[in-house]
């Protein structure tokens, strides 16, 4: 598929298009619709068809093209696309992507289904995969592409630069990497430049030319690796097992790539999203992952509510307070979500850790003490000026100085203490948030209300 198109088809007109030949199989026109779009144009009409549909694309498209497909959708539903073919025809397309892509979809499939497909692919690529399918995803492991720009520490610069001429090929697939050097055992010992290599006599050893490479375990986790980019101006840097052997290369644009993935995935945890959704997926499976969050958060509601239900005398004599109810709980709700995020942040930096709970609180209880005055006095001024009674403002101001000083406590320390209960803080994180400062907010201004009722009525 080209990085750019001139289609001069109306959008509505080429999807119908697309959609004819797919449901009369015709691949020949499939291919004249589908490859002068980009690829994700390409994937965005593909996605438009039916389930099955969308097989009879994959099924009879060249299989460059259907991997061009496969490797533009998002993992969770490249896992979908593949699970629903034939496993010959999967591992045919399979094969034509990059061993790390190849590793992300096999590692999602279900057991049964990547073993089929890994049965027919080549016995050599099929065991890199189970490998590269072991480690955890946000490791260097887990990110590294297994194919590497590598050569032998007793070959020379005529041996490399022959073989660089005869299989030039081969090496576009070492896109941005520098040639890596190995010993016998295939431990990491340098690297060399392209330059060094063009500059360099023929006859000279690749020893005498090369540097002490940086690499980095296979183990070392995503924030490890952002550091190693941001310090260094490296594409790729080499990664080595225990033993120091090359297994692999894991690219700049492959950590930016995981690391915009985590922002993603638990931004949308935080809004009650499970999973990579897309609107492309099966009703069903949309539907029972948002009523899971959905359906808690209603109990969650209802101990809200019944804090305003205790109160309904006070409520009904003072009606001023309903307008000032949703502002206490929104803006305490506000000051907790920006200690979420903070603690979220250092989280994935490893600046904090679980046992580190009470310095985080007497940080965010500083914090939450100025801005509660700070917001407090605001809007009790508001509400006096609003509604002529300085009683109310004093209600209303001390409600919501004290709820915000509750709410960051609760939104920089609850993180960690589920991060402690092997519990997901993205996802936990805001709806206890939301719930505890609702709550605690109508609890504060209904009861200082209520003390303070012979100056409000």
């Amino acid at each position: 598929m080209t990085e750019s198109t001139e289609t001069v088809l109306d959008p509505e007109d080429l999807s119908q298009r697309i959609k004819a030949a797919a449901d009369d199989a015709r691949a020949e026109d499939l291919v004249a619709l589908l490859d002068p779009l980009t690829s994700s144009e390409a994937l965005r009409e593909l996605l438009q068809l039916t389930p099955v549909e969308r097989d009879t694309v994959l099924q009879i498209l060249p299989v460059e093209l259907a991997a061009d497909l496969i490797e533009e959708a998002p993992n969770e539903m490249a896992v979908e696309l593949v699970e629903r073919l034939e496993p010959d025809r999967a591992a045919e397309i399979i094969e034509q992507l990059d061993s790390d892509i190849q590793a992300d979809v096999i590692g999602e499939l279900e057991e049964e289904d990547a073993e089929a497909i890994l049965s027919e692919m080549d016995e050599e690529e099929a065991a890199d995969v189970r490998r590269l399918s072991a480690y955890d995803d946000d490791t260097a492991g887990g990110l590294m592409m297994s194919e590497v720009f590598k050569f032998r520490d007793d070959q020379t610069v005529g041996n490399v630069l022959r073989q660089l001429a005869s299989d030039d090929e081969d090496f576009e697939r070492y896109r941005g990497q520098h040639p890596y050097i190995v010993d016998a055992d295939g431990r990491a010992v340098g690297v060399v430049s392209l330059r060094s290599l063009l500059t360099a006599k023929r006859s000279d050893k690749l020893t005498t030319i090369m540097v002490p490479p940086l690499t980095v375990p296979v183990d070392a986790p995503l924030d490890q690796l952002e550091d190693v980019f941001d310090e260094h101006p490296f594409l790729g840097v080499p990664v080595v097992d225990e033993n120091g052997v090359l297994v692999g290369v894991v690219s700049r644009t492959a950590v930016a790539d995981a690391i915009r993935e985590r922002s993603e995935s638990e931004s949308l945890k935080r809004q009650g999203v499970v999973g990579d959704e897309l609107r492309s997926m099966p009703l069903l499976l949309r539907s029972r992952r948002r009523l899971a969050w959905l359906t808690a958060n209603i109990g969650l509601n209802i101990i809200a509510a019944s804090v305003i239900s205790a109160y309904e005398e006070t409520l009904a004599a003072v009606i001023a307070l309903a307008v000032f109810l949703p502002m206490v709980s929104d803006m305490s709700g506000c000051s907790g979500n920006q200690a979420v995020g903070v603690t979220m942040r250092e989280l994935s930096l490893g600046l904090v850790r679980p046992m580190d709970a009470f310095r985080v609180w007497v940080k965010e209880i500083s914090v939450g003490v100025i801005n509660g005055i700070a917001l407090g006095i605001l809007i009790g001024v508001v509400a006096w000026l609003w509604k002529g009674n300085p009683a109310l403002g004093i209600v209303i101001g001390v409600a919501l100085a004290l709820n915000t000083m509750l709410a960051v406590s609760i939104g920089g320390v609850v993180p960690l203490l589920l991060k402690r209960l092997g519990q997901d803080p993205a996802a936990a994180s805001g709806p206890l948030l939301t719930t505890i400062t609702d709550m605690a907010g109508f609890f504060f201004v209904l009861s200082l209300a209520t003390l303070l009722m012979p100056w409000l009525v």
